[in-house]
């Protein structure tokens, strides 16, 4: 004999869905600081500390060096010798093409590259070093340095060194800060970023040319800009990236050729000034950098790719709400139309009742059902082994037609099957123990069965302690569930889920499945889903209204909620060759389990992963922009909660706790998918988990029933 041993629920995986959060917020964070998302420019900031550099520097040279003294060294291009510098790069476009240029004339330049762009572009990286020209620092995400704290100014130099040294195998020793210009132009509060570079090791190089490329003036004022006065060398600005650079790189073949037959020369700055060559990177640096290039293009795909979920989610959500809402205003004109004829007696109906532990609410549920307007009536509650005399008070109701059946604790589906072999009736409605009945519930509720096709009716159950915030976000659930949902199911003829509170069932259907299955924790929608499967249709109908107790914490709720769970996805694997078999069976595996597995599965596990994305968009957005989308998704919601709300007849009042859902219930439905899985895939079986009953729905009855 098979001995079954009981494991403990597996607890890693929050730690590792926690690891996994973090460091997908990183990494969006990366690619937000990388990308400049949010950015409202790209320019130049205003600083703090505009007054003017020291005279040493605004009257230097372009190439200086700042020393731990407070002196500076600077230095300028010999004569009739150029310095092309190229800002912004490598670009995949423009960076070949200058590189040609220069190569058909023999000539070399210094390239200040951004260390984004070098990890994007590693191959163009090496190409300039493998060309005879130079590379050097433009800092990692082209930050403005003088509205930088000190903080990110080592982070930008640090980043771009790394990014270098992975992609050419050389530490850049050079450096330019981005909108930079000439020394004169030098300000305290970039002499101080100046000075901070030197303590990283690098050497800053202005300009003595501001060609003003970017702004594309023209080929003969970039070149006329380009040429230095009398015979005097000068280091040269350009850009190879940040836009159209075609009349740059026509600027270059004009402007090398006519000063190299005035007999200029065209070197590198380090060339000019006879400066070590740029040192080989130590494997630390490299391996540093070929990491920090993974992270960068690995936080850009998890961008994409977010950007695509949430896309995808923003589509699948209101194509969702559009069927939602057709099916629902098709369904109502069919309840409506079907009102319209007369209520017909349909046969005895017998009303089991599996009960454990029920003594809170067994007496107001079994009045409700012996109270109803439907004649000929019979109550089979199954004590299900309780230990609270539920069986003894049902007996001193001593009410006409109601029986007690008492059996050894088994679980619920082993209780109904036993009150569907005790019960006399052709129509069999199944009822939770702590569940109340409208007066007219039953005879709405088994109307639809005088249908010869129809095996199962769903019934509507609301929630009757609904006071508290937990309440309420489960009324809204519970209304939106059964008001669109189930009538979307209805018309497409895919009900996967009678509800154990109110439903009615055929016998005749519960005998072609065999009864009740003990299979799954599920056994509602299991059941609901064997009778599709064997041909009966299965239909919603709204006005068969019962009360129910929901859980009252969130402990209960999760409980609750992780089971259903769980049971649901036993089910769907159970009946998974529906999807592709035929008839009503194809209809709910293609429409119903596809929808199930999309939205209450796919989706919920994607959902912390769109928390991430909110946050990251908190960060990098501009608020009122975060703010304007997370209100349009929060009125979208609240609008459909109206509907539905409209559709039962129920007041808006509770829309209001539908923001604060977002931050506490929303969560928790996620993470109790995210249990379920883990313990599907492991597995595990989940044990029956029972909710405490404080008899809210008692109370409920005595003041609306």
């Amino acid at each position: 004999m098979a001995i079954h041993q009981k494991r403990r629920e597996p607890r890693a995986h929050w730690l590792l869905l926690a690891l996994f959060l973090v460091v997908a917020l990183a990494g969006l964070c990366l690619n937000g600081y990388v990308e400049h998302v949010g950015a409202e420019g790209s320019g130049p900031h205003p600083v703090a500390d505009d007054r003017p550099a020291p005279d040493e520097v605004v009257q230097g040279g372009p190439v200086q060096r700042p020393a731990a003294d407070g002196t500076v060294t600077t230095s300028a291009m010999p004569a009739k010798t150029i310095a092309l510098t190229f800002d912004d790069g490598p670009d995949p476009q423009w960076t070949p093409r200058i590189l040609d240029v220069l190569a058909r004339h023999d000539a070399a330049a210094t390239f200040f590259v951004v260390g984004a762009q070098v990890n994007r572009h590693p191959d163009l990286a090496r190409r300039i070093v493998d060309s005879g020209s130079e590379i050097a620092a433009h800092t990692f995400t082209h930050l403005d340095l003088t509205a930088a704290p000190a903080w990110q100014r080592s982070v930008e130099t640090t980043l771009t060194g790394n990014a270098v040294a992975a992609a050419t195998g050389v530490r850049p020793t050079l450096m330019r800060p981005p909108y930079s210009a000439t020394p004169d132009a030098v300000t305290a509060g970039a002499y101080d970023a100046m000075r901070q570079a030197a303590d990283h090791g690098y050497l800053t190089v202005l300009t003595d040319l501001d060609t003003r490329d970017w702004a594309r003036p023209g080929v003969a004022q970039i070149v006329d800009a380009a040429t230095p006065e009398a015979g005097a060398g000068a280091v040269v600005m350009m850009h190879d990236s940040g836009g159209d650079r075609s009349q740059t790189v026509a600027a270059l073949d004009v402007l090398i050729p006519r000063l190299q037959q005035q007999g200029y020369r065209f070197t590198t700055v380090s060339q000019a000034l006879d400066l070590p060559a740029a040192p080989p990177a130590e494997a630390g640096l490299r391996l540093r950098g070929h990491a920090l290039r993974w992270a960068q293009l690995g936080s850009g795909w998890l961008a994409a790719a977010m950007t695509w979920l949430m896309l995808a989610a923003v589509v699948l959500a209101l194509l969702r709400l559009v069927v939602q809402v057709w099916c629902a205003r098709v369904h109502v004109r069919r309840v409506r139309k079907a009102a319209r004829r007369r209520k017909r007696y349909v046969g005895a109906v017998s009303v089991i009742v599996p009960a454990y532990n029920e003594s809170a609410n067994i007496e107001a549920t079994v009045r409700s059902l012996i109270a109803g307007d439907y004649p000929n009536v019979e109550v089979i509650v199954v004590d299900d082994g309780s230990s609270d005399g539920t069986a003894e008070l049902v007996r001193r109701l001593r009410l006409p037609n109601v029986y007690v059946v008492e059996q050894e604790n088994a679980g619920k589906p082993t209780a109904l099957n036993t009150g569907v072999m005790f019960a006399r009736g052709d129509i069999l409605v199944m009822v939770d123990g702590d569940t109340v009945f409208e007066p007219d519930a039953i005879g709405e509720l088994v109307q639809p069965l005088a249908d010869p096709s129809v095996g199962a009716v769903s019934g509507n159950t609301k929630v009757a302690n609904r006071g508290g915030l937990l309440g309420r976000w489960q009324h809204l659930e519970y209304v939106i569930g059964f008001n669109l949902d189930r009538r979307m199911f209805d018309i497409l003829q895919c009900m996967p889920t009678v509800p154990g509170a109110i439903g009615a069932f055929r016998r005749e259907a519960v005998v072609d499945v065999g009864g009740v299955s003990t299979q799954t924790l599920a056994e509602d929608t299991d059941f609901t889903m064997a009778i599709i499967r064997a041909g009966w249709r299965v239909v919603y109908a709204p006005d068969a209204i019962a009360w129910t107790e929901a859980p009252a914490s969130l402990r209960q709720l999760w409980r609750q909620r992780y089971r259903w769970c769980y049971g649901t996805m036993q089910a769907m694997w159970k009946h998974r060759r529906a999807v592709v078999e035929s008839g009503a069976s194809g209809r709910l595996g293609r429409r119903g389990l596809a929808y199930l597995t999309l939205f209450q599965v796919i989706l919920p596990l994607a959902a912390p992963m769109v928390d991430i994305y909110g946050v990251y968009g908190a960060i990098f957005l501009p608020p009122l922009q975060t703010a304007a989308v997370w209100l349009g998704f929060t009125a979208l919601q609240a609008l459909t909660a109206a509907y539905a709300l409209r559709l039962d007849g129920e007041r808006y009042g509770p829309i209001w706790s539908l923001p604060l859902q977002q931050v506490v219930y929303r969560q928790l439905m996620y993470l109790v998918v995210i249990q379920s899985t883990v313990m599907a895939l492991v597995g595990d079986r989940l044990r029956w988990h029972r909710m405490v009953r404080t008899g809210a729905a008692t109370a409920r009855a005595r003041t609306h029933v």
